[in-house]
């Protein structure tokens, strides 16, 4: 017979290990997917991991892709995290992206044709204003109702979807575009792009912010109070109230970050790489920053590190089904596996296998 037992204390050592571990059995078991659908594992795995980074071919574009494609994981990971340390369960960062992007190129298109300096700032600001309101939703109704913040958080990604269709095919619709949904083109329109850091780069301000988040995540968790009460509220929430935490402000606080970073997010892909609002503008952003946030461990460094893993996930398997056929459905379903593993390999943090024999591992 094999049991679990409880460890008296959490395992330092499998709280560092168990996201490699996880990436190992995704790779294992990734390939036996890929085999099953008519590919060489091996090369499956390779394109995935290897080429983006390294290969002569591709590695002159991907490598700054990488960090365009971090980017929005990064910034909403971070935010998302804040809330998890807490507690606070949000789910619908999706929909304060879809919010964020939405107010952001609708505060650049209301300038049009204006060449105004000032135009690219006040997107910024309405696109994590839209993310940020998005989330104050789920934070009054938990708040003053006591309703479940992942239900309603999640039902609004369902929403802003809508919204998204409607303002694509209504409110923003290009008027010169033919009666085809979607917005101008943000990129051809200069006061409103989110223009390149390094020419020819594709390297844009939204992956110089998520780097400052980065930094100012760490410095709130290690070194500010509020740091101190967000972890306090999520470890210890009797305690917290006994330390005078008042619990409101923690989850207005987190649910607000989270979603002023999520919009600011949206607002700079809208600018940037996509260039204009379509009826599939969103692209799993907000869902796959989950598995980023919890892949790093909840920690700033960690998800900055999770965050271009993930990232070259998504170009390795855009090259992976342009060069092996492999279908983009396997390529997310292998995503998805990191968090399955990661959340069955954490098991062994505060559980010890046990055998009859007495035997531990």
């Amino acid at each position: 017979m094999i049991r679990l037992e409880k460890r008296a204390q959490p395992s330092q050592f499998w709280t560092f290990a168990t996201p490699f571990l996880a990436v190992i059995m995704t790779m294992i078991v990734g390939g036996i997917m890929f085999a099953a659908l008519g590919s060489d594992p091996f090369e499956a795995i390779r394109t995935i991991f290897w080429d983006p980074l390294f290969s002569e071919q591709f590695a002159a574009y991907s490598r700054p892709q990488l960090l365009v494609k971090a980017g929005p994981l990064i910034l909403i990971a971070i935010g998302l995290s804040l809330g998890f340390k807490a507690g606070i369960w949000n789910i619908g960062a999706e929909g304060q992206y879809i919010m964020g992007a939405i107010c952001g190129a609708g505060m650049g298109l209301a300038f049009y044709p204006s060449e105004s300096f000032i135009i690219f700032p006040l997107m910024i600001l309405a696109g994590a204003l839209g993310g940020w309101a998005w989330a104050m939703i789920p934070a009054i109704l938990k708040t003053r109702f006591g309703t479940n913040e992942i239900l309603v958080s999640l039902m609004l990604v369902y929403v802003a979807e809508a919204w998204l269709a409607s303002v694509s095919s209504g409110l923003l619709k290009n008027p010169e575009g033919m009666g085809f949904p979607g917005s101008r083109n943000l990129q051809q329109y200069p006061a409103s792009a989110n223009l390149e850091i390094i020419q020819g780069t594709g390297m844009h301000y939204g992956v110089l912010t998520a780097f400052i988040a980065v930094i100012f995540a760490y410095v709130l968790l290690s070194r500010h109070i509020l740091g101190f009460q967000i972890r306090l509220t999520g470890e210890a929430p009797r305690a917290a109230r006994f330390a005078g935490v008042n619990p409101t402000r923690i989850v207005f606080l987190c649910l607000g970050l989270a979603g002023a970073l999520a919009g600011m997010a949206g607002m700079f892909e809208v600018s940037g790489p996509a260039g204009q609002i379509t009826i599939d503008f969103n692209s799993g952003y907000g869902f796959t920053a989950i598995i980023v946030a919890f892949l790093g461990r909840l920690h700033p460094i960690g998800i900055l590190f999770a965050g271009l893993l993930m990232a070259l996930t998504y170009i390795g398997g855009e090259l992976a089904s342009l060069m092996l056929g492999i279908p983009s459905a396997a390529i997310q379903l292998f995503q998805g596996m990191l968090l399955f593993f990661l959340l069955a390999t954490d098991v062994f943090i505060n559980f010890r296998i046990r055998l009859d024999s007495g035997e531990a591992a």
